[in-house]
């Protein structure tokens, strides 16, 4: 589980560098913001059958001038990411059974963005990395536990959850509005393997592969 003490003075630490960054830049933009909007995710693998799903994610973002028409953005935001898995169960009442089942993955996101101005305080193209910290990919109807995963014969939906707790992305995308509110659409990929923890569980596969695809259409607010 992640500890939101740790956040907490990542966070803090963000702001120091952004206070400090501010005092130096060319033009003395500096702006503190909250963000928040919808994630729609999916991991991309050929070990799984998979469906995107709906999720959120939320946290504070800041933005300062770097050089010419360059900004630099980073903070750290809260998500909760939904995806679906394909598996099937035998029943003796109602023989096979066999849906998608919801897993979500609760974490943290630390990003440092780069920003391209195309009209300054109003449009830009934004780039960069993103670290994401999250727990396991835990399966929301329970009673489904047993269920075994499309493809294999000893699988279980409980089996697939403890996923790699440490990723990087990389993301790209674009925010327009005004100098105070914008509304951003970024698209994010997982650099690194999600699945490569289940490789050390001695499952039926030990070569899982897979990188999340994250679609994030959101609004933020600077102070």
């Amino acid at each position: 589980m992640i500890r939101l003490k740790n956040l907490f003075f990542v966070t803090l630490f963000l702001l120091v560098i952004q206070i400090s960054l501010g005092q130096r830049n060319y033009d003395n933009y500096n702006r503190l913001g909250l963000n928040g909007g919808f994630a729609i995710t999916d991991i991309s693998t050929s070990d799984l059958t998979t469906e995107s799903g709906g999720g959120f994610i939320a946290g504070f973002t800041t933005r300062g001038s770097f050089r010419n028409n360059f900004d630099l953005i980073y903070g750290i935001s809260f998500a909760s990411e939904q995806i679906k898995v394909f598996a099937r169960g035998v029943s003796p009442a109602n023989g096979i059974n066999e849906q998608f089942l919801e897993y979500t993955i609760s974490g943290a996101q630390l990003n440092f963005l780069g920003s391209y101005n195309i009209v300054k305080h109003h449009v830009s193209l934004e780039f960069g990395p993103i670290l994401q910290v999250n727990g396991k990919m835990k399966l929301q109807q329970e009673q489904f536990g047993e269920y075994i995963i499309d493809g294999y014969t000893t699988i279980r939906a409980e089996d697939i959850q403890d996923i790699s707790k440490i990723g990087l992305r990389a993301a790209g995308g674009i925010t327009a509005g005004l100098e105070s509110f914008r509304i951003s659409a970024q698209y994010q990929y997982g650099v690194t393997n999600t699945l490569n923890n289940l490789n050390d569980q001695n499952l039926e596969n030990s070569n899982f592969e897979g990188h999340t695809s994250t679609i994030l259409i959101a609004a933020i607010v600077y102070f």
